[in-house]
């Protein structure tokens, strides 16, 4: 039999039989990589095509035919041809095992991981010697870089994982020299930096051990602005009392999301035994636990998820789909948003088409090793963009649809769910009642006939039982005309409104009407504040002890940051009770009543955030429509509520068009415009602006129609949609200035002359934004002329007009500096820095960044820290500086990463490549323009990606690679062209100056 090696750890190398394989041409060797780094998986022709030839040039006939030959031709170096075979999925390399370099490192690293110390050390040395160099080393090709970066983490995992083994046998004055030199090598890297000063003081070197760390100290302060990790300094701690250390395998956090397991959980058996099965056996890792509600299908899938937690070694997420009850299931968009912010994204890295958002989770749990659960599944339609797209993780679902459709294409695993076999009823019941159980052997029988062997109606019922005999609540139950039939099964006999009911009859008055008016709530959690607006009280403390009587009657569910919601079933029964008890004049009142809590409480916090803003006073609200408003005395206070009571503002906008409310649609979507579009939720704020411009439309108001228009602008920015935007911004205004809405016009005409001079239309640009200015003085605000000032003064500059620029931010930021308006201050000091920095007044540029940065921090505004440090560094990069360029760009650019903004990320990374051009450093300069196409893939920031391309075709210029330099540069033209962007005409007139 040919033994076959294939060597990726380094340059590509193929050998048969011991003998060097060669591969040659670019596009072979291209070729056989990719297919090398998906190895045993199908690899889409539409991504090979891509890969050797690019997006405009290979996605056609003749570009296939092309890719067909390099296969054939890669066929013809291979031991066997059918290795390399085509499928539906597309083309596919077969591997043995021990035949890659990257799977044996992979598996060794696996093995020594559960070794003893002794032979992990032997085995993970044996794992690293299989480099022999940097992995894939040589390829500028973008598909491989996620597999680059993925073996290169490994790689000083590995080398953590090694050196901690060496400390496990004792041989901590061997390694303090290799730990030293690591640590050089990495400064960043925390775990080396406890390595070594456990070997340090393990050797009897407390002194040392203590230097070590606050050099590890020093050096995460000076690069990343960041004091060191709690592990570190627990570390510290220890060698200051001199305490023993055992030294321990490298930890990493995993998310762990699991509902608590419920007590007194029984039987079941039969189902959580095919559940090990399937985990062990199946070929399509998704199971659906399906049947009626009520059956315990959440507590089965809690419960067999937690006893197989410890079998998921990346960790457990869990999302409640919403898909049974008054509210709308969660789209699958909001599920993949929910997902990804557990996985450490934040909203600005999020892409926002729901494809792209898609592939971004599927990246994300890529390989990785993680139960899904997936619970209360409305739909398979609801599922399929939610699947990974590697065996590597479990899919548990949850749902009362059979979801045949993901049986059938999807190849998933039902596990139907029916009711409690008598045994398991009676076991249930036993374990809940007790002493109480055996006394009253004959009602306790009757009682599971009455809950239908279902476990959440016997529950309730237990819970009930505790105040009255068993005997007493059968006969309660008997009355089948009062119960909730939301679960029916098909048999007549099951239904729980019951067991509800005896729950609800029992509640005081007022406790039983706020129960009520839960059904007219449309949010999913809520807190004091807003039910004590929605009963018209005027005491939250009231409403709290009406709250409490309610949740310990389990009628109500108490989460964290004492935060309550509704069972869905309960939802629907106390939606069901409030449409049958109460009036519709009572039901449209306590609507109304809480919108005007929202609307009131909302234009309070963003008034803390943008203060100058006119557009909200035009509301006219009163002062306090509510007695039990929350205390908003800050702007923490002000950010913190918004971002708690997000979904339920827009739920309740939702439901106010829905109920004949519309005006309160229109109110919210214009106070909440400024903070769903600073805060980057580009969802929310385009579903709600999108419904108030029905409604506006709908109602032939002008005004309205052009504010909800204007927002979705902003979305449509956000999301570089620019030909939308200035679509959306030009009919706004149009609309404003047909209805002589001079208020509105001044917003929309700096937002329109912005984004003019983005286009590079400059002159457009200044028209606007002087005609945005003369609106605010004519209003008599200076505050709100502060804004179209610090754009125009970016324009001024573009026309070669310095000091006017100056002169316009230097009025701004006086006018913000009086108004003690940190925004403005931050803006109008940061665009100050690029004045001076551009016009070479480079003392200047640097008070002003630092100014800026200090007024961030203040703010606790983490992009603009970001943006303020990179300026900070582009500053040094123009002064030659470039040590200090790059320092602050890694503080930059760590603070991004931190908070997993990807757009900020590929501006960082590019910004970074220019100052190492600048310094001579080409080969980390391709790396980091390499990682801003990456970056800003993920996050469809295509202006970045273009600068990339041109920053690419800059250094294969420089070092005479003239035709990669040209097709980097044509990349970047299309799309700063598509962007009208006025970086079009630079790289224009270089591609003129090759071809001439």
């Amino acid at each position: 039999m040919t033994v076959v090696r294939f060597e990726v750890l380094g340059p590509l190398r193929v050998h048969r039989d011991g003998d060097a394989v060669t591969v040659s041409g670019t596009l072979r060797r291209n070729l056989l990589a990719v297919l090398l780094a998906r190895a045993n998986e199908p690899v889409a022709a539409s991504t090979l095509l891509d890969t050797l030839w690019g997006r405009q040039d290979g996605q056609d006939a003749a570009g296939l035919r092309r890719l067909q030959v390099q296969v054939h031709r890669l066929r013809g170096t291979l031991d066997d041809p059918e290795r390399l075979s085509f499928g539906p999925s597309g083309y596919c390399l077969r591997v043995r095992a021990g035949e890659l370099d990257a799977d044996q490192f992979g598996a060794l690293l696996d093995e020594a991981s559960a070794a003893d110390p002794r032979r992990c050390v032997e085995l993970t040395r044996e794992a690293l010697d299989l480099w022999r160099g940097s992995p894939y080393q040589g390829f500028d090709v973008p598909d491989l870089l996620g597999e680059i970066q993925r073996l290169s983490e490994r790689r000083l995992v590995a080398v953590e994982q090694l050196h901690a083994a060496e400390l496990r046998l004792g041989r901590h004055a061997e390694v303090t020299g290799e730990l030293t030199d690591l640590v050089r090598q990495h400064p960043l890297r925390e775990r080396l930096h406890g390595l070594l000063m456990t070997a340090l003081y393990l050797s009897g070197r407390q002194a040392d051990a203590l230097a070590a760390y606050r050099g590890a100290r020093d050096v995460l302060a000076e690069d990343l602005g960041l004091d060191p990790g709690p592990e570190l300094r627990a570390l510290e701690g220890q060698i200051l009392r001199g305490e023993r250390i055992e030294v321990t395998a490298p930890a990493h956090a995993v998310p762990a999301q699991l509902p608590r397991d419920a007590a007194g959980f029984v039987g079941r058996t039969a189902e959580l035994a095919r559940l090990d099965r399937l985990l062990t056996e199946a070929t399509a890792p998704v199971a659906a636990i399906t049947g009626t509600g009520g059956a315990g299908k959440t507590a089965l899938a809690v419960r067999w998820a937690h006893r197989n937690r410890d079998r998921f070694h990346d960790g457990q997420l869990y999302v409640d789909l919403r898909g049974y009850g008054p509210d709308q299931p969660l789209s699958a968009d909001e599920t993949l948003t929910a997902l990804l912010r557990a996985l450490g994204l934040d909203g600005a890295a999020i892409p926002q088409e729901p494809t792209e958002r898609a592939a971004r989770f599927r990246t994300a749990v890529d390989r990785k090793n993680l139960l899904i659960l997936l619970d209360n599944a409305h739909s398979t339609a609801q599922i399929r963009p939610l699947l990974p797209g590697t065996d590597t993780c479990f899919v548990l679902v949850t749902s009362r649809d059979s979801l045949s459709g993901l049986v059938a294409r999807e190849g998933a695993h039902r596990v139907a769910l029916g009711r409690m076999t008598a045994e398991e009823a009676h076991d249930l019941l036993g374990e809940l009642l007790g002493e109480r159980y055996h006394a009253e052997p004959e009602a306790a029988a009757e009682l599971i006939e009455r809950c239908v062997r279902l476990p959440l109606a016997l529950r309730i019922a237990a819970e009930r039982v505790r105040e009255r005999a068993v005997a007493e609540l059968v006969t309660e139950l008997a009355d089948e005309r009062a119960r909730l039939d939301l679960l029916d099964s098909g048999d007549p006999d099951t239904s729980v409104r019951a067991v509800f009911a005896t729950s609800y009859r029992r509640l005081e008055p007022e406790a039983a009407r706020l129960f009520r008016l839960f059904g007219v709530h449309p949010g999913h959690d809520t807190d004091v504040h807003s039910l004590t607006a929605l009963t018209g009280g005027d005491s939250p403390r009231t409403t709290r002890r009406l709250l409490d009587t309610l949740v310990r009657a389990h009628l109500v569910d108490e989460t964290a940051g004492q935060r309550y919601v509704l069972h869905d079933l309960l939802a629907t029964y106390a939606a069901e009770l409030t449409e049958t008890v109460d009036t519709p004049a009572e039901r449209v009142g306590a609507l109304t009543r809480l919108l005007d809590y929202y609307l009131h409480t909302a234009s309070r916090a963003v008034r803390f955030l943008a203060p100058d803003d006119l557009e909200i006073n035009e509301l006219n609200l009163p002062d306090s429509p509510v007695a039990a408003a929350p205390n908003l005395s800050d702007y923490g206070a002000a950010l913190s509520w918004l971002d708690r009571e997000r979904a339920n503002l827009i739920r309740v906008a939702e439901s106010a068009a829905a109920r004949g409310l519309p005006a309160y649609t229109t109110s919210l979507s214009r106070v909440l415009s400024w903070y769903l579009d600073v805060a980057m939720y580009l969802d929310d704020a385009e579903r709600l602006h999108t419904r108030a411009l029905d409604i506006a439309r709908d109602h032939d108001d002008p005004v309205a129609e052009g504010i909800a228009l204007r927002a979705l602008g902003l979305v449509h920015l956000c999301a570089h949609r620019f030909a939308d935007a200035e679509r959306s911004f030009e009919e706004s205004l149009a609309l404003h200035e047909k209805a002589d809405a001079r208020v509105f016009q001044a917003t929309t005409l700096n937002h329109l002359g912005a984004l003019c001079g983005f286009a590079g239309r400059v002159e457009d640009g200044i028209r606007h934004l002087r005609r945005s200015a003369d609106l605010f003085h004519e209003f008599g605000h200076r505050l709100m002329a502060e804004r179209p000032l610090t754009t125009l003064a970016q324009l001024y500059l573009r026309q070669g007009r310095p000091e006017d620029a100056l002169g316009c931010l230097r009025h701004a930021f006086t006018v913000a500096e009086e108004h003690d308006y940190p925004p403005g201050q931050f803006q109008t000091s940061y665009a100050l820095a690029g004045v001076y920095r551009d016009t070479g007044r480079y003392s200047d540029a640097l008070e002003c960044a630092h100014r800026a940065l200090h007024i961030a921090r203040r703010s606790r505004f983490p992009n603009h820290e970001t943006i303020a440090l990179y300026r900070i560094g582009t500053i040094h990069t123009r002064l030659g500086e470039f040590t200090e360029a790059l320092r602050f760009h890694g503080q930059a650019l760590a603070i991004a990463r931190t908070s997993s903004s990807t757009q900020l990320e590929a501006t960082v990374l590019n910004g970074t490549a220019e100052t190492h051009a600048a310094a001579g450093a080409s080969a980390e300069a391709r790396r980091c323009h390499l990682d801003a196409m990456t970056a800003a893939a993920n996050r469809g920031a295509r202006y970045e990606h273009a600068r990339a391309h041109a920053g690419l075709g800059d250094l294969h210029q420089r070092h005479g690679e003239h035709d990669k330099a040209v097709e980097h540069w044509q990349q970047a033209l299309t799309t700063y062209r598509e962007l009208r962007a006025p970086r079009a005409e630079e790289i224009a007139e270089k591609l003129a100056a090759v071809s001439g």
